[in-house]
């Protein structure tokens, strides 16, 4: 069983509020255009025409070969953070997505990186959170690499 982890929302609010991203700039505003901007602290697609944020994001607490940057989108007014199990929208709404395992050194567990039709992502998850070597799983686009979500184990 696994869960699904969007950003934390402390984080969000800071950049919400102007804090500098990964690059140490403060986040672009920009008006969605609806699908294909994917807040990632809700987990859904910024509704047309509403503002949102572009900022450089690194999920990740220190600087690695393996711990990569890119664009990300959020809100720009506060949302309400995407908890919970069930496949959120913005995991739902393209044919397939990037999902790969990273072990205790967040670093890449070579042999779990796969593209997976979306209807087969949870089982692809289970699959790799079966290797005790994976702690968690990130979630990013198929076509432009762009960071998703993490995916945890749930633990009883």
């Amino acid at each position: 069983m696994f869960k699904i982890t969007a950003l934390p929302t402390d984080e969000v609010r800071a950049f919400q509020a102007g804090a500098p991203d990964a690059y140490g700039h403060a986040p672009e505003r920009a008006v969605s255009t609806g699908t294909g901007n994917p807040c990632r602290h809700c987990l859904q697609h910024i509704p047309e025409g509403a503002e949102m944020l572009i900022l450089a994001h690194r999920p990740f607490a220190e600087t690695h070969p393996y711990a990569e940057t890119g664009p990300i989108f959020l809100c720009a007014s506060p949302c309400e953070r995407y908890e919970g199990t069930d496949l959120p929208e913005v995991l739902t709404s393209s044919p397939d997505y990037l999902i790969k395992g990273y072990g205790r050194d967040d670093r890449i567990v070579y042999g779990t990186g796969v593209v997976t039709p979306t209807g087969r992502i949870s089982a692809a998850v289970d699959a790799i959170l079966a290797r005790p070597e994976v702690v968690y799983i990130h979630v990013r686009s198929a076509r432009n690499n762009c960071y998703q979500a993490r995916i945890d184990r749930v633990t009883a």
